[in-house]
Parts: structure tokens; C-alpha cells; sequence
């Protein structure tokens, strides 16, 4: 089983990291929007697709066509965690090789859509003195790595609980006989 987790969560982790690093490194200083998150999400919902599929082999394969709810939540939860560590470090990656100071960046954006709505000048210099915190934060390794964990991680963990639902009935996409 832990040959499983590995190798498709190792899939599943390029197949978004590699994504969001392909538009790190292609859109280097364009303010993020909703349709830019809207693609990481559905990219990592594409690739965290394969904690189902990992969970249905195992259940086919090995399990005879049946697999327990708990069984099957542990591999997808698996395969998520390795797939979250592999988009961690895809994007440490991508922000060394591009040189994007993303911190920056999204702190000029989060003050730009807040001076377009109209907003005061007191609540604009609370925002840039709370950006100006949220950057040297974001400076450190131990404040960054677990929040880029966080973005993908719990879109796991969803995936994970509705694929051991519905894989632990035998009659859902039971498996070919051969």
C-alpha cells in the first residue's frame, strides 16, 4: 500500500505542482484573480483525482473488491499528503527559479482592490501596515511552507472522504473480471 500512496500521490503532486509552477513561471508579476485561483483549484481537484482511482485499484487488486470506509480514507489521505508535499515544494521551486516575490505582489493587490472599492485612508494604512507584517512573515520558511501546504491539503482530505464513501460500496465501478 505505501508503494500506492507514493507513486500516485507523487502523480498527483506533479500534476499540480506542476501547473501552478508552469503559471509561477509563465505570469511572474501578474496580480492573481479569481479565474487564476479557480484554475489552481480545479487543477487540484484534477490531479487529487487520483486519490480515487488509488483507492479503487486497492479495493480491486488487493481487497478483492471490497474495501472499509477507514481503509480506504488512510490511502486517500495518503496520497494526499504526499501529493501536498510534492505542490509545497513545486512552488518553493518555482518562486527560487522565477524570483517572484509573491508576498509583495499579492500585498500591492489586496491594497489596489481595497482602494478601488473606496476605501478610507485609515482603513488602506491598517491594510498596508497589516501587509507589511504579512510579508516578513511570509519571509520565513516556517510561516510559507505550511501555509502552501494548507492550499492543497484540505481539498485532499475532501476528496479522500467522498472517494472512501463511495469506493467502500463493492457495487459502485465494481471490478472487470478478466
Amino acid at each position: 500500500m505505501l508503494r500506492r500512496i507514493l507513486s500516485y500521490g507523487l502523480l498527483a503532486g506533479l500534476i499540480a505542482g506542476g501547473v501552478l509552477s508552469l503559471i509561477v513561471l509563465t505570469v511572474q508579476d501578474a496580480i492573481p484573480s479569481g479565474y487564476s485561483m479557480a484554475i489552481g483549484y480545479l487543477t487540484m481537484l484534477v490531479a487529487l483525482s487520483l486519490v480515487f482511482l488509488a483507492i479503487k485499484r486497492h479495493r480491486d487488486r488487493e481487497r478483492g473488491g471490497v474495501i472499509r470506509f477507514w481503509p480506504a480514507f488512510g490511502l486517500g489521505l495518503g496520497v494526499s499528503f504526499v501529493a501536498s508535499v510534492i505542490y509545497m515544494l513545486s512552488w518553493e521551486m518555482a518562486l527560487a527559479i522565477s524570483g517572484l516575490d509573491f508576498a509583495d505582489t499579492y500585498a500591492r493587490a489586496m491594497i489596489e482592490a481595497q482602494r478601488a472599492k473606496g476605501a478610507s485612508p485609515e482603513v488602506l494604512a491598517k491594510l498596508a501596515a497589516d501587509m507589511e507584517v504579512f510579508k516578513a512573515q511570509y519571509a520565513n520558511p516556517l510561516f510559507r511552507l505550511p501555509m502552501t501546504f494548507i492550499e492543497i491539503f484540505p481539498v485532499g482530505v475532501l476528496v479522500s472522504l467522498l472517494s472512501a464513501a463511495i469506493l467502500r460500496n463493492p457495487r459502485v465501478l465494481p471490478a472487470r473480471q478478466e
